[in-house]
């Protein structure tokens, strides 16, 4: 992910063994880590049993807020690809019949949002 995709706020992908080591301990028996990325210090994870959301707060990032979301609780998500001069892409997602989304992430063009859209479909479906 370059200097300027992170300036923008768009996230690109994490590998599973990164993920794995810092966040693993977060998982529970029989879960698994399917894709993550992270934008500035904030993480987001897609595991086999739901999306969790990770955001290190304050100067040092020691204060962290973790969202978990089953996917269960998932009610509809919707992927906008980037176009020919667009730098991201966005996935929003909604939490049972809130009207606004409750995650709006941005890609970098470098991210296979097709893969994050297949995962989401599996899951939720």
């Amino acid at each position: 992910m370059g200097l300027l995709d992170k300036m923008l706020g768009n996230a690109g992908e994490v590998s599973l063994d990164e993920l794995q080591k810092e966040y693993g301990h977060l998982l529970i028996d029989s879960e698994n880590i399917e894709m993550g990325f992270i934008l500035f210090r904030d993480t987001f994870i897609f595991t086999s049993k739901r999306l969790l959301l990770i955001d290190k707060q304050g100067l040092t990032g020691k204060k962290i807020e973790m969202k978990s979301m089953p996917y269960k609780s998932i009610s509809r998500f919707s992927l906008e690809t980037a176009g020919t001069f667009d730098r991201d892409a966005e996935l929003k997602i909604w939490i049972s019949s809130e009207n606004l989304p409750s995650v709006s992430k941005k890609f970098s063009k470098a991210v296979d949002v097709f893969k994050v859209q297949r995962l989401l479909a599996e899951k939720t479906c």
